[in-house]
C-alpha cells in the first residue's frame, strides 16, 4: 500500500479525529520549550556552576525551534491562524530563516519529496565521505547559505522556481526587516555581550545536532513518490521527540501533513505496519550512514 491508498482508506471519523487542531497542546509544548530556554538563559547569566554546559543545551533548544517553524508552514500546530504565523515568524528569526520564503520551499519539498530535479531540498546534496560529512554537520554551510539567502531576498535578486512571483514582495519585505533586526543586535554587542552568550554562541554550538537530526529524515531513502519509502521514521526517546515537536515521526508527517504534531503518535499507531524506512535511533542512523558513505 502506498500513502495515497492509505489516505483513501481512512474512515471519515478517523480523519476528523486525526486532523483536529487545538491551541492547547501546542501552547503547553511551547511553554515547555521556551521554559527550557529561559532556564538555560538564567543559568548562563547567573554563571551557575557548570554554566558553559548550558550553552550547548541552550543551543540545542534554540536550533530545534526549527521543527516548530517547519510545522507552522503547514499551519497545523495551533488552531488559531494568527498564533501559527506569529510563532513561525518569531522562531524562524532566531535561525536566520526567512519564514515566508521557507514556507514555499517546504511546500515544494512536500510536493516532490526526494524526487531528483524537483525536490528543492536535494539541491544541497547529502555529504559523501567523512570530510564532507564533518563539513555538513558543522553547520557552517547552513549559516553561509542562510546569510546569502537573506541578503539576496533583501536586495530583490533572489530567484527560485518554488517561490511564486506574487509571494516575492512579502518575502523581500520580511528579509529587510530581518536584516534590520540583526543589525540592531550586532550593534548591541558593542555595549553588552548578552546576545552573544544567549544566542550567537549557543546557536552555533547547537546547529550540528539539528544537522544530524535532519539528515535522518530522508537521507539514503529511495527517490520514489511513495511517502512510505522516501521518508524515514526514527524511533527515539521522549526528550528528542519533545524538542523536535514529534517530527521523528517523519514518515507519518509526510504521509499526512494535515495531522497536527500532537496527533502524530496516534497516526503512527495506525500506519506503523506500512512504514518502509525506519531507524532505531539517530546514533544508529549516523553509524549506518557513515558506513555507507565510506563504502
Amino acid at each position: 500500500m502506498d500513502h495515497k491508498a492509505y489516505l483513501a482508506s481512512v474512515a471519515p471519523q478517523d480523519r476528523t479525529r486525526l486532523t483536529a487542531r487545538s491551541d492547547a497542546p501546542a501552547l503547553w509544548h511551547l511553554a515547555g520549550h521556551f521554559g527550557l530556554i529561559a532556564l538555560c538563559s538564567w543559568g548562563i547569566i547567573a554563571a551557575v556552576p557548570g554554566w558553559p554546559v548550558l550553552i550547548m543545551v541552550q543551543g540545542i533548544a534554540l536550533s530545534f525551534l526549527f521543527t516548530l517553524a517547519h510545522e507552522c508552514t503547514h499551519k497545523t500546530p495551533f488552531a488559531s491562524s494568527w498564533i501559527n504565523e506569529a510563532a513561525g515568524h518569531g522562531v524562524a528569526l532566531v535561525l536566520l530563516l526567512p519564514f515566508r520564503a521557507f514556507r514555499y520551499f517546504h511546500l515544494a519539498h512536500h510536493r516532490w519529496t526526494n524526487i531528483a530535479g524537483k525536490d528543492p531540498e536535494l539541491e544541497g546534496e547529502m555529504p559523501t565521505g567523512l570530510r564532507g560529512w564533518l563539513w555538513h554537520v558543522s553547520g557552517i554551510p547552513y549559516w553561509i547559505a542562510q546569510m546569502r539567502q537573506i541578503w539576496s531576498l533583501a536586495t530583490g535578486r533572489f530567484e527560485a522556481e518554488w517561490l511564486p512571483i506574487g509571494a516575492k514582495v512579502g518575502a523581500v519585505r520580511e528579509a529587510r526587516w530581518m536584516l534590520g533586526i540583526y543589525a540592531c543586535i550586532a550593534v548591541s554587542l558593542f555595549f553588552s555581550p548578552l546576545m552573544f552568550w544567549l544566542w550567537v554562541l549557543p546557536a552555533i554550538a547547537g546547529q550540528p545536532f539539528l544537522r544530524l537530526y535532519l539528515m535522518a529524515e530522508h537521507g539514503d531513502c529511495p527517490q520514489v513518490a511513495n511517502m512510505f519509502e522516501n521518508t524515514r521514521t526514527t524511533f527515539t526517546n521522549r526528550l528528542i521527540r519533545f524538542l523536535a515537536w514529534n517530527m521523528p515521526y517523519h514518515t507519518e508527517h509526510h504521509v499526512w501533513p494535515a495531522v497536527p504534531f500532537h496527533q502524530l503518535p496516534a497516526l503512527h499507531d495506525d500506519i506503523q505496519q506500512h512504514l518502509g524506512v525506519t531507524s532505531d535511533g539517530y546514533l544508529a542512523f549516523t553509524r549506518a550512514y557513515l558506513a555507507r558513505a565510506r563504502g
